[in-house]
């Protein structure tokens, strides 16, 4: 059985990289994996294009185990060799190409398979699979809310599926991206008048860049802060009356965003206007038995520098797949077969071993 469903995992994933899949264009996708999952008997349920399945004993008395992993994609990499919604290439059967097939496919097909093979094991928790949607853009309509609308107030713990080469990730930085602006006043360049806005601009990013933030994390280290973007000017004789520029920021979990927005629009001229707050850094909770079952297997863990739907989760929690995270958002994206079939089992083992410590 075990084997079958290996194939079919893969086969799966295969069908899922032919169908684009951007953020907030999910629909086709999730209507492939909803038709899919009820050819396999899992009893889907659809909302916002997102897609839950719960064991057929399912009890609200129960603690919860979920298994995440989002079915969007971000768009194809301009610099690909091959077509990214092709995932099989001549003389290379042992790999599964194309966009998605390592961000975020390789988690869904691999935690479907392992669902599919303990659905139906007597466990002391609920074993429920979430796919999820506009995860890449941080949507108001994928995990953030099944959080809020389906999740509150079930006992929760979460295995987030990202690419992580199953080792498990016990923290992961969050995401804060500030739009700046410099005011100045226009003038004629010639004559030297008015206020140069892009000056004030570059002296705010001056201050950026030597900018350390005092407290550091014991897992994570210091927050991570880079001028990304700048814009400015109308043309080569009119001094800049405004000056934009972006600022991407990873934070860890000694500081919120509303504290590092504070804290640097103190020092800047520039206005200093966040996208989001909510993207917050998250860390598995010290005495979690995740952390136990990692310790007990041999999981290797460690600290995640990238954001995935933990951030928008509300729980207990590790992040852990199959892939790498060095492939994704870039061109020729690819995920081993081996890979796939080794995540399989590994969730399984990890799964059974979670439901030994509860017990």
């Amino acid at each position: 059985m075990i084997d079958t469903i290996k194939k079919e995992a893969a086969e799966m994933l295969r069908s899922m990289i032919r169908i684009p899949s951007l953020s907030f264009e999910e629909k086709e996708v999730s209507d492939f994996l909803f038709s899919q999952f009820q050819t396999w008997g899992l009893e889907p349920e659809r909302i916002n294009y997102n897609i839950i399945c719960r064991q057929p004993s399912f009890d609200e008395g129960k603690p919860v185990l979920l298994l995440c992993a989002h079915m969007d994609t971000v768009p194809a990499n301009a610099a690909y060799s091959f077509n990214a919604f092709e995932p099989v290439q001549e003389g290379h059967e042992d790999t599964i190409f194309g966009l998605g097939s390592n961000d975020d496919g390789g988690s869904v097909a691999s935690m479907t398979a392992a669902f599919r093979l303990l659905r139906e094991e007597h466990l002391p928790f609920n074993l429920c699979l979430a796919i999820t949607t506009e995860e890449e853009r941080s949507g108001p309509d994928g995990m953030r809310y099944l959080w809020q609308h389906v999740f509150a107030g079930l006992n929760i713990r979460a295995i987030v599926g990202e690419p992580t080469g199953m080792r498990a990730a016990t923290a992961e930085r969050g995401l804060l991206v500030l739009d700046a602006t410099a005011h100045g006043k226009s003038g004629h360049a010639a004559r030297g008048e008015g206020i140069n806005a892009l000056y004030i601009a570059i002296d705010d990013i001056e201050k950026l860049r030597a900018y350390r933030f005092s407290k550091i994390s014991p897992v994570m280290g210091e927050v991570h802060m880079t001028v990304t973007q700048i814009n400015a000017g109308t043309a080569h004789n009119v001094i800049p009356d405004s000056c934009t520029f972006v600022v991407d920021i990873r934070p860890t979990e000694q500081y919120g965003n509303e504290e590092i927005v504070a804290e640097l629009q103190a020092m800047c001229r520039s206005e200093l206007k966040p996208r989001n707050l909510s993207n917050r850094s998250s860390a598995t909770y010290p005495d979690s038995p995740l952390v136990s079952c990692c310790r007990e297997l041999g999981v290797e863990t460690f600290s995640s520098p990238t954001t995935s739907d933990w951030m928008r989760l509300g729980c207990d929690a590790i992040k852990m797949g199959p892939g790498d995270s060095s492939r994704s958002h870039k061109a020729d994206e690819y995920l081993m077969v081996r890979e796939l079939e080794d995540a399989i089992d590994k969730y399984v083992k990890f799964i059974k071993y979670y439901g030994n410590t509860l017990e």
